[in-house]
């Protein structure tokens, strides 16, 4: 069984608020990033004359990257700490982001994206861990939801101001912005970031713990919870990927306009932040698995819904929908991986999870580009998806049950002792 380490709040709630604030800025570069590619996808396509498979390919260079990235910096923030290695990520993202602008070919692209999803990648978990970590225990999950309602928060700003860019090569302007503002942010980290996993702490738990990568992920029990984690989040991100870059793309294929289908992906964000906030909120809340079992249910009525849909009206409505529970869920998956391991396992944990659902954030879109080239009826593309979340679902549920589990054996070890 794993030992629970407790997390404990900074001192002062003025550096839990700038902790939870700096990882929420942090998380909207990254959604803002995120999007970026897929609202401007269609002219990078026409200035570059990239077939549809290549453009899969760009889409999912930078969610490539963050499989590394995730798993080195995951692991190297529990051996010395969060802050540095995340100061580090988000200007090799920046950096990376604004060199975007200046590619001029499909090779290029893909090799600049990929290094930008290495900055991304290791961003994300640090963020997570720390988020989770700068407040009391019981408000862990909250404290992460809150802090990813900065992703689509982020990507809704992109496909806000995406509809500014459409003249021919103005879409640089979006990696321009994307690239400078992670990077005037760096002063600001180093400045104000408060650490929550400090040197001292590093050097305890390397002497009472196990910090062997194998042990991490499998031991004491562990293997059930770290594979229910790897199947949720691999199932839910080729979703979200899926979506997320495809959308836009699909809806102008049916017929609609660029600005229509920037109304049905804010309409995505929108839902997006408000699942993130609210069943972050749940979380804390109700039981686990009733928080689980309603956003799954929730995915497959969005998703049903994108895939029958035919008005303007009913594709915003459910794109709001399949937002909501889509990136809603994933936050709470974040959430749930965070709990799953104790303070001193937390970076490496979340950091593996993170990169096993990188794998589903470059399989989604490719996969959409495979089934777009066979077959472009959006109908088709959407409903397609549905397999793999039955799947991710499935794990998510039996997941929570497992956390919970744990959770109230550590209670009830700590009343009696």
């Amino acid at each position: 069984m794993t030992t629970s380490v407790l997390n404990v709040a900074p001192k002062k709630p003025s550096a839990m608020y700038v902790t939870l604030f700096l990882c929420f800025c942090i998380a909207i570069l990254e959604g803002f990033d995120i999007q970026s590619i897929g609202v401007v996808a269609s002219s990078i396509q026409s200035e570059f004359a990239l077939s549809k498979g290549e453009l899969g390919w760009i889409f999912s260079a930078a969610t490539l990257g963050m499989f590394p990235g995730a798993i080195v910096a995951g692991r190297l923030s529990d051996k010395i700490g969060r802050k540095n290695i995340l100061i580090i990520s988000v200007a090799l993202f920046g950096f990376m982001s604004l060199m975007t602008a200046f590619t001029t070919d499909f090779t290029s692209l893909v090799i600049v994206r990929f290094l930008t999803g290495i900055g991304m990648g290791g961003a994300l978990p640090l963020i997570i861990a720390m988020s989770s970590e700068s407040v009391p225990e019981r408000w862990s999950a909250t404290a992460v939801s809150v802090m990813y309602a900065g992703v689509p928060f982020g990507a809704g700003i992109t496909a806000i101001i995406a509809g500014g860019f459409t003249g021919i090569g103005e879409w640089k302007n979006i990696f321009y912005l994307g690239g400078l503002t992670p990077i005037a942010l760096v002063p600001i980290l180093l400045l104000f970031l408060k650490e929550t996993y400090t040197k001292k702490e590093v050097k305890q738990d390397a002497v009472t713990e196990n910090t062997d990568f194998k042990f991490i992920l499998f031991g004491e029990g562990r293997t059930a919870t770290t594979i229910q984690i790897w199947l949720s989040f691999l199932g839910t991100l080729i979703v979200l990927y899926f979506i997320l870059n495809w959308l836009p793309v699909l809806m102008q294929n049916n017929g609609l306009s660029m600005k229509s289908a920037s109304n049905i992906q804010l309409a995505y964000q929108v839902g997006g932040v408000c699942g993130v906030l609210i069943l972050g909120w749940l979380l804390s809340n109700i039981k686990l698995r009733s928080v689980v079992i309603m956003i799954y249910i929730g995915i497959l009525i969005g998703l049903s819904a994108l895939t029958f849909s035919k008005s303007l009206t009913a594709l915003v409505l459910a794109s709001g929908i399949s937002g909501f529970f889509i990136t809603g869920g994933q936050s709470a998956l974040y959430a749930l991986a965070a709990r799953a391991y104790s303070k001193n396992m937390r970076g490496t944990g979340v950091g593996v999870a993170v990169a096993m659902g990188r794998i589903g954030s470059f399989v989604g879109p490719l996969l959409a580009g495979v089934i777009f080239s066979y077959n472009s009826n959006s109908s088709f593309v959407i409903g397609s998806s549905i397999p793999v979340i039955l799947i991710a679902g499935i794990a998510a549920i039996l997941l929570a049950n497992n956390i919970a589990r744990r959770e109230k054996a550590d209670t009830a070890a700590l009343t009696k002792s």
